[in-house]
């Protein structure tokens, strides 16, 4: 399809870390991209900081894609007029902070100067798209595209249509996706905190009972998912898991569904995130990790490392 090669513009609205990311990221698969945010500083800082980004990423031999590091930085440029921004633009990624006025304010300002062919798309990771695009003109051409952090090396992106969107804008958006080397999923419909959010905070919800409980320490939880779960989930999903783990996925449900529901009747309420559980909890991260600027950022460097390490392996296996 036309559309989706690098011919058009990208734009990118707001200079912040998922904005900087989506900019690497449309910048490795060949498409200029515009960078556009209200002020020159933060425009000027975000294209350094993604210049210092990508020359990390070549030396460790992960930049993405097959142009070279100057290649894919001279695509990059800065704007701050937002109607100059979006001149020729085929899709236009929305990445301001999460807050529903902010980003309505923004859809509205470009739903006045946009064509009728570029997709309008926002970043957000849990506002509704009856909510964000609600009362514009171009509501066909609206999406979310929720990228998981940080997503150079996380390649899951979910699109959720409104209600009215067209189904060309989820077959545009999908096929973008797949040419950056993400891993887009269609939500056929909106729900609330989406489906990466609801099945975290599913497991969050029963990581604070069984730690409040006093059933399991909150180290010991962790290590549960680290060196148990997720390392099987970092290769298939839940579903998969079942259908492997009994003689396909009709024998598992033969063989275990009573067992599952009993388990799952005994689970508590939804927990308050808060109190005497919240500080013990805090205080075993801490000792993990104390929670100053210092440490946090060094620990997010060797997850993001990991994770790194992990697409790579993850590439060299394919999928089948």
């Amino acid at each position: 399809m036309a559309s989706s090669t690098p011919s058009g513009v990208v734009v990118i609205v707001g200079s912040g870390l998922i904005g900087r990311s989506w900019a690497m990221l449309f910048a490795s698969g060949g498409f200029k991209v515009k960078l556009y945010d209200i002020e020159q500083q933060q425009i000027t800082n975000a294209l350094e900081n993604i210049r210092k980004e990508m020359k990390l990423l070549e030396q460790a031999g992960s930049l993405k894609g097959s142009l070279g590091v100057e290649e894919q930085l001279s695509l990059i440029s800065g704007c701050s007029n937002l109607q100059e921004a979006v001149e020729g633009a085929m899709h236009i990624q929305e990445c301001v902070p999460e807050n529903l006025e902010l980003k309505k304010k923004i859809f509205a300002q470009l739903d006045r100067i946009i064509d009728d062919r570029v997709v309008l798309s926002s970043s957000s990771s849990c506002l509704l798209p009856s909510k964000l695009f609600s009362g514009l003109a171009h509501v066909k051409q609206c999406i979310v595209a929720h990228p998981v952090n940080p997503p150079y090396y996380v390649p899951l992106v979910e699109l959720v249509p409104h209600p009215e969107t067209a189904p060309a804008t989820v077959d545009r958006t999908y096929a973008l996706m797949k040419k950056l080397g993400q891993s887009p999923v269609r939500m056929l419909k909106e729900v609330d905190g989406f489906a990466l959010n609801r099945l975290q905070y599913a497991i969050i919800s029963e990581a604070w009972r069984l730690v409040e409980e006093g059933i399991i320490s909150p180290s010991d939880l962790d290590l549960v998912m680290s060196d148990g779960l997720g390392m099987r989930y970092a290769f298939i999903g839940p579903l998969e898991t079942m259908h492997l783990n009994a003689e396909g996925m009709l024998n598992y449900c033969d063989r275990y569904g009573e067992g599952m529901k009993r388990v799952l009747k005994t689970f508590g309420p939804t927990p308050e995130f808060s109190g005497a559980t919240a500080a013990k909890v805090n205080q075993a991260m801490c000792m993990k990790v104390p929670d100053d600027p210092v440490h946090l950022a060094a620990r997010r460097q060797w997850r993001d490392e990991c994770l790194m390490k992990l697409a790579k392996l993850k590439g060299q296996m394919q999928s089948q």
